[in-house]
């Protein structure tokens, strides 16, 4: 079997869906051959004309071409962001598989909300991808969220649709307690202090300032809490909230970490929180719950697909309910230990193994009635 898995420019979490994907597929699969496709990688931040041209003539025409031209037996498209690539493989007569992982920029366009420059064209050609998945031979979503968006936005038939969840790394496990305290340490954090830890973006649909909100609820009953960011920084509103009520000793932002680093970051803090208005899925439900580290997230989009009854679920609109889920948790060493093993076994189902095996189903189903290609 030789398949060509295709890959978007570099981007953390399809990077991380990619090599987890890879990583199960060779364990299940070792004689299989897997191409992997990568398009030349461009400054995403760049207001450079011309880099920008460079970039969609990659996107568009360049490296499609590159990926049609290739002899194998399936394609597997891990980006729905470039699901416009469909539109080039259909002349090859090969099956083409594509994994959707959200359509939030599609269905919530105020996620984008000053990170594109040119929304009005990034909004056309974001659809024009997107639409490409109508031809493709299967869909895998990564929730049933997703997939009933998929419904909503596209013209594709329910039975292409395979709905196979994220996984977690390995590496995402409980570390020594010695080994978090000296994390905690290297931060100076005073003993007894109950730390939250936020890992993300600072879009509005991540819901900073309601994770804001809540820990001003606590500073003021005198709760000893500390809130730690990881990934994207703070908006400048969210900085404006944060200095006018005076918690800037109560927040670290610990920028962009490295996997290490991360794995110590979620097993050296108290609780995930984590109450999005919309996810694909959520994978750093995952990660926190494998460190051994409970997860406050939100009741609605993909979050309780993910935590079952092993996470506290709230109304991610409602500031007062996550500050109580912190307090109940700070309180009750029982409760605390109950979610912790939940969550630890809750993940126990969630490997890139259990993710390969589904994906070659869809595989398999689609190459039942077609020759190899070579």
């Amino acid at each position: 079997m030789r398949i060509a898995l295709i890959r978007t420019m570099p981007h953390f979490s399809m990077d991380v869906y990619a090599n987890g994907l890879i990583a199960g597929l060779k364990a299940i699969h070792p004689n299989w051959e897997i191409i992997e496709l990568v398009p030349q990688a461009f400054d995403r931040e760049t207001r450079s004309l011309t880099v920008r041209a460079q970039k969609a003539y990659e996107r568009f025409w360049r490296f499609p071409k590159e990926v049609q031209q290739q002899p194998v037996d399936i394609f597997h498209i891990v980006d729905h962001s470039d699901a416009h690539i469909v539109r080039w493989l259909r002349k090859t007569g090969r099956p083409v598989v594509v994994t959707c992982h959200d359509l939030i920029n599609i269905l919530y366009p105020e996620n984008l909300q000053g990170s594109v420059r040119l929304p009005i064209i990034s909004d056309r050609l974001g659809r024009y991808s997107i639409q490409g998945m109508e031809y493709a031979d299967a869909i895998i979503t990564v929730s049933s969220e997703t997939a009933k968006n998929v419904d909503r936005v596209l013209n594709v038939n329910r039975d292409r649709v395979t709905i196979i969840p994220n996984a977690v790394d390995p590496l995402f496990r409980p570390h020594p307690e010695e080994q978090s305290q000296a994390f905690r340490d290297r931060l100076n954090v005073p003993p007894d202090t109950f730390c939250l830890l936020n890992v993300g973006g600072n879009h509005p649909r991540k819901n900073l300032n309601t994770i804001l909100k809540a820990l001003n609820i606590l500073k003021q009953k005198g709760s000893a809490v500390q809130l730690w960011k990881i990934s994207d920084d703070f908006t400048d509103e969210d900085k404006r909230f944060i200095q006018v009520n005076d918690l800037e000793d109560s927040i670290k932002y610990l920028g962009y970490l490295d996997k290490a680093a991360l794995v110590n970051a979620y097993n050296a803090t108290d609780v995930l929180v984590a109450p999005s208005f919309h996810e694909g899925f959520g994978i750093t439900l995952l990660e926190a719950m494998a460190c051994g580290t409970p997860v406050i997230t939100s009741n609605v989009s993909a979050m309780p697909e993910v935590v079952d009854d092993a996470g506290i679920l709230v109304d991610p609109k409602n500031s007062q309910a996550i500050a109580e889920a912190v307090c109940r948790l700070q309180s009750d060493p029982i409760y605390y230990q109950e979610l912790r093993d939940k969550g630890l076994k809750r993940v126990q189902a969630f490997t890139w193994e259990n993710v390969a095996e589904q994906v070659i189903g869809v595989y398999e189903r689609l190459l039942k009635h077609r020759a190899p290609y070579l």
